[in-house]
């Protein structure tokens, strides 16, 4: 019996993106309390690549004001911008030891609330 010889063939397929792996933050958000004590609360826009309260950049802290804690539990999407920052509670306009918090300017951006919990891998996630 005699076989048939056939020419290799190469097929390539092509990447398609799965929606649902590039979207798999889509509805997540962070859960914290805002509690951290009263002071003045201080945020670095700038960023260091790192959010955990303690900043080692070269940008300036920006003032938002006199801050009290809520108390409330937030959820904010986990796309949300969160900032380096501390509360001022000795009201000497610089970070000192013990004085760092995660900044959250609200849904808005036009808001101040903070967390001593530096650790955002630890913080609850939930889908809204």
């Amino acid at each position: 019996m005699r076989k048939e010889w056939m020419e290799p063939v190469i097929e390539v397929q092509e990447f398609v993106a799965n929606e649902y792996v590039a979207a798999c933050e889509s509805g997540m958000v962070y859960k914290f309390t805002c509690d951290a004590p009263r002071g003045w609360l201080y945020y670095y826009p700038e960023g260091d690549g790192t959010i955990n309260g303690n900043y080692t950049g070269s940008g300036r802290a920006v003032f938002i004001g006199s801050y009290h804690p809520c108390e409330a539990k937030h959820e904010a999407s986990v796309t949300s911008d969160f900032y380096d920052g501390f509360v001022d509670y000795d009201y000497d306009g610089q970070q000192d030891p013990n004085e760092g918090v995660i900044v959250w300017r609200g849904p808005k951006n036009n808001n101040g609330h903070a967390t001593t919990k530096l650790d955002m891998n630890s913080w609850t996630t939930a889908k809204s």
